[in-house]
C-alpha cells in the first residue's frame, strides 16, 4: 500500500510540475515542513523506503527566524541594536491568521487602531508598510492586509528613517513575500466554518529546468465568510505567482505578480455605539449600512529582485514595485446617537449616505550594495544605497446628507434596525456632483552606514540618511518641498555568542502636510520629528530553543503643527506653529521557548505610556483626549502554547491576549478585555486536519473605539472552522 501511495504521489507531483511550467495553475503560497533528519522533531516518521517521500516534522528553534533583513543587511536578530520581533510562516498557519490584524496579539506594543491602522507603542500609524522593504501597500484603506503570499512579518520597534526614510515613530512592518524555489513543494487546503465560511487554497513551486536555472511558484486562494454584522460579507481572492532566473554562480533575478480581488457587501464597518462608560448601545450584530452597501478593492502588483555577489566581499540587490489599487465605496455614514422619542434613552443615528472611490498608482526602487573589510583588526560591514518613491492618489466623494439635517437619507434604530426601506436611488444622486481630489508625493534618499564589530564582543553600528520630498494637492494646488537628514546608532556587548546587551538612538520624520505648508498660515514648516532612546537584552539560549528580548525606550515626538493663539489670523485663516509634543515611554518583554521537541510557548508583555508633553494652551493634538492618546493601551499581553502528542499524532494549542482600558476619540472608555483560542491539529495518513476556536468564551467585547458617532470596534464572537491540508 505505501509503494502504491508513493507511485501516485509521484504521478501527482509530475502533473503539478507541467502545470506550473505551463502557467496554468496558480495556487496560494505554502508552508511546508520539510526538515533535514538532524533537525526533523521525535514526532517525525521517516520513510526510507521511498525517497519521493518528504518528511514531515517539527524542528526546535521552530518560530525563530536566524536572518533579517529588516536593516537593510543581511543579520542575526541578535546582532541589531534595536527591538525586531518576527513573525514566520509556521506560527501565521498555527494560528490559523489570514489578515494582519490576527497577529497583533504576537507583538508586544502593537495593538489595532482600526481598518488598516495600527496601534505602535502608542502611537496611530495608517498605511506605509513595507513589502519587501520595499512602499507599495495596497491595503491603505478600509482593508486590513492578507497574509496569504507572506512567509512572515517582520516589525522593526521605534523610529526608522535612516532605513526607510520618512516614516511614523512607533515602527516599521515589513512583509517577506514568498518566492520560488528550486525544492518542489506543493499543498492543497479547503476550509469550512461558522458564519459560512468556506474556501479552497493551493500552492506549488519548483525548478522549471533540469539544471535548476528557473524556478517557478504559483498560487491562488478564495475564501468566503459572513461577518458577524449584519449583512455583511467577505469575499477575497488572491493569485499570486514568481519566477527565479538563476544568472551565474551567484545571481538571480526574481520577478513576481499578485492580484487582489475583495468584494466586501454591506462591509465598510464602523463601530457600535458606546455611551462614555464603554457599554454597547446596540447588538454587536448591529450594521448601520444598508444591504445594498459595498465596498470592492482590487489591486494588482508587479515586483522585480536582482540579487548579485561581485566578489566574496561585496554584495548588491536592486529591486522595484509597481502598484494599482482602486477601491470603490457605497456606505451609510453613522452620525450621532440621538433619542428620537423623548423617553431620554438614546435609540437612533443619523447617517449620511456616502460614494466614493479611491485609485492609487504607485512604484518604487531601491538599491543597496554591501562592502564586508577588515581594517584595524576590526571586520566592518558597509551599506550604501538609496531609494526612490512616487505614489499618486485620485479620489471622487459624494455626500448625501441625513433627513435630520434636510437630507433624504433615514436614520436608523439601535434596537429595532429596519432596512430596504429606502436607498441610492432614492437620494437624488444623478442630479448631484462628485468632489474630486488628487494627491502626488514623491520621496527619495540616500543613505551610508557602518557595522564594526571589535573581537566578536562588541558590535557598533552608526548611520546616516538625507532624503528629499515633494507633495501637490488638487484642487487646491497647494504644494511641499522639504528635506531632512536622519540617523541611527547603537551598540552592542556580547558577553557570549547567544547574548546580546545593547543600546540604541534612531530618528525618523514626517512632512507636514501640504495644506499646513501655505505661506498665509505661517508656513512653510520643518517636518514632524520622532527620536528614540532604547536600552535593552536579547538572548536566544541553548542554540536558540530560548529566546527573550527584554526593551526599555522613550520616544519623543516634536513639531506637531497647532493653532498659534498668541498669533492674530491673517485673512481669515489660523496661524499654525510647530507647537505639539509628544512623549512615549515604556517597556517590553517577550519570550519563545521550545521547551521539548513536542512543546513550544510564546508569552509577551507590553507596558506603554505615552502623553502630550508640549501643546498650545489650552488645545489638544490629533489623535489624543486631553493628554491621553485615543486606541493606546497601558498594558498588552498575549501568550500562545502548542503541544504535540505523538503517539497520536495531534497536537493541542492554546492563546491568549489581554488589552487594558483605552480611549476614544470623544474621551469614551473602552473597556479591557481578555479573550482566548485554540486548536486541534490531527495528522492522518493523507492530509492533516486542524480545528480552531476562536473568542471560546464567547467575550463581548470591543476592541477599539471610535467616537460616539463612529462607535467602538466590536470583536469577534466565538468563531470556529475546519481547515483540511495535504501537502506534496
Amino acid at each position: 500500500m505505501r509503494r502504491q501511495w508513493g507511485g501516485i504521489e509521484r504521478a501527482v507531483r509530475g502533473h503539478l510540475s507541467k502545470l506550473l511550467a505551463g502557467g496554468v495553475l496558480m495556487t496560494m503560497p505554502s508552508v511546508v515542513y520539510a526538515e533535514s533528519a538532524q533537525d526533523a522533531s521525535v514526532g517525525a516518521e521517516a520513510d526510507t523506503t521511498d525517497a519521493d517521500i518528504v518528511v514531515l516534522g517539527r524542528a526546535q528553534n521552530y518560530y525563530r527566524v536566524r536572518e533579517t533583513m529588516i536593516g537593510k543587511v543581511p543579520a542575526d536578530p541578535l546582532n541589531i541594536p534595536q527591538t525586531v520581533t518576527i513573525v514566520n510562516a509556521e506560527l501565521i498557519e498555527d494560528q490559523g491568521a489570514r489578515q494582519i490584524t490576527e497577529l497583533y496579539r504576537n507583538v508586544a506594543g502593537v495593538s489595532n487602531f482600526s481598518y488598516a491602522g495600527v496601534t505602535f507603542r502608542g502611537f496611530r500609524q495608517i498605511g506605509g508598510a513595507y513589502y519587501d522593504g520595499l512602499r507599495g501597500d495596497v491595503f491603505s484603506g478600509f482593508s486590513a492586509p492578507q497574509l496569504f503570499n507572506v512567509e512572515r512579518v517582520e516589525f522593526l520597534k521605534g523610529p526608522a528613517g535612516m532605513l526607510y526614510g520618512p516614516g511614523a515613530p512607533g515602527g516599521t512592518i515589513n512583509y517577506v513575500t514568498k518566492k520560488p524555489s528550486e525544492t518542489f513543494s506543493a499543498n492543497l487546503r479547503g476550509i469550512v466554518g461558522n458564519y459560512d465560511r468556506y474556501g479552497a487554497s493551493g500552492d506549488i513551486t519548483g525548478s522549471l529546468t533540469s539544471d535548476g536555472g528557473i524556478a517557478g511558484r504559483a498560487s491562488l486562494f478564495y475564501e468566503h465568510y459572513d461577518e458577524f454584522r449584519d449583512h455583511a460579507e467577505s469575499k477575497t481572492f488572491v493569485a499570486d505567482g514568481g519566477l527565479t532566473f538563476k544568472l551565474g554562480e551567484r545571481s538571480k533575478l526574481t520577478a513576481q505578480a499578485t492580484y487582489y480581488d475583495q468584494d466586501l457587501p454591506g462591509a465598510l464597518l464602523r463601530g457600535i455605539p458606546t455611551d462614555m462608560a464603554g457599554n454597547f448601545l446596540a447588538s454587536i450584530n448591529w450594521n448601520h449600512n444598508e444591504p445594498t452597501d459595498f465596498v470592492k478593492l482590487n489591486a494588482q502588483v508587479y515586483q522585480a529582485q536582482l540579487e548579485t555577489e561581485l566578489s566574496d566581499a561585496i554584495s548588491a540587490n536592486v529591486s522595484s514595485r509597481w502598484f494599482q489599487y482602486n477601491e470603490h465605496q457605497n456606505y451609510h455614514q453613522t452620525g450621532a446617537p440621538y433619542d428620537s422619542d423623548g423617553d431620554n434613552v438614546v435609540d437612533k443615528v443619523i447617517r449620511q449616505y456616502r460614494d466614493n472611490t479611491m485609485d492609487i498608482t504607485g512604484l518604487s526602487f531601491a538599491g543597496n550594495l554591501v562592502g564586508r573589510a577588515e581594517l584595524a583588526g576590526m571586520a566592518h560591514t558597509i551599506l550604501i544605497g538609496g531609494d526612490w518613491n512616487r505614489q499618486t492618489t485620485d479620489y471622487e466623494d459624494l455626500r448625501i446628507n441625513p433627513e435630520e439635517l434636510g437630507g433624504p437619507v433615514p436614520g436608523l434604530s439601535l434596537r429595532n434596525p429596519v432596512y430596504g426601506l429606502t436607498g441610492p436611488a432614492d437620494y437624488g444622486r444623478a442630479s448631484l456632483s462628485y468632489d474630486l481630489s488628487s494627491v502626488r508625493g514623491t520621496r527619495y534618499g540616500l543613505y551610508a552606514q557602518d557595522q564594526i564589530v571589535i573581537a566578536d564582543r562588541f558590535i557598533l553600528v552608526g548611520g546616516v540618511r538625507h532624503d528629499w520630498f515633494k507633495d501637490s494637492n488638487y484642487p487646491g494646488n497647494e504644494a511641499a518641498s522639504g528635506d531632512a537628514t536622519t540617523w541611527r546608532a547603537g551598540a552592542i556587548y556580547k558577553p557570549r555568542p547567544d547574548i546580546s546587551v545593547y543600546v540604541n538612538w534612531s530618528d525618523t520624520f514626517e512632512p507636514q502636510s501640504a495644506g499646513n505648508q501655505r505661506a498665509i498660515v505661517g508656513g512653510p514648516f520643518a517636518p514632524v520629528t520622532g527620536a528614540q532612546i532604547e536600552g535593552g537584552v536579547k538572548t536566544a539560549l541553548l542554540d536558540g530553543k530560548i529566546q527573550t528580548d527584554f526593551a526599555v525606550y522613550q520616544i519623543v515626538r516634536e513639531n506637531v503643527l497647532q493653532v498659534d493663539t498668541s498669533l492674530p489670523q491673517v485673512s481669515g485663516e489660523d496661524q499654525l506653529a510647530p507647537l505639539g509634543e509628544v512623549t512615549s515611554k515604556g517597556f517590553e518583554f517577550s519570550i519563545s521557548a521550545d521547551i521539548t521537541p513536542d512543546w513550544v510557548a510564546l508569552a509577551n508583555y507590553g507596558y506603554n505610556d505615552t502623553k502630550i508633553t508640549g501643546t498650545a494652551p489650552g488645545q489638544s493634538i490629533s489623535n489624543a483626549v486631553g493628554n491621553r492618546f485615543v486606541n493606546a493601551p497601558r498594558h498588552q499581553a498575549g501568550f500562545w502554547t502548542r503541544y504535540n502528542v505523538r503517539a497520536i499524532d495531534t497536537s493541542f494549542a492554546f492563546g491568549g491576549q489581554y488589552v487594558s482600558e483605552q480611549l476614544g476619540f470623544d474621551g469614551e472608555r473602552v473597556k479591557p478585555f481578555t479573550v482566548f483560542d485554540g486548536s486541534i491539529t490531527k495528522k492522518l495518513a493523507f492530509v492533516d486536519i486542524m480545528l480552531r476556536v476562536e473568542n471560546i468564551f464567547d467575550k463581548y467585547y470591543a476592541v477599539s473605539g471610535f467616537g460616539l458617532a463612529n462607535g467602538a470596534f466590536p470583536g469577534r464572537p466565538r468563531t470556529a472552522f475546519v481547515e483540511v491540508r495535504r501537502y506534496f
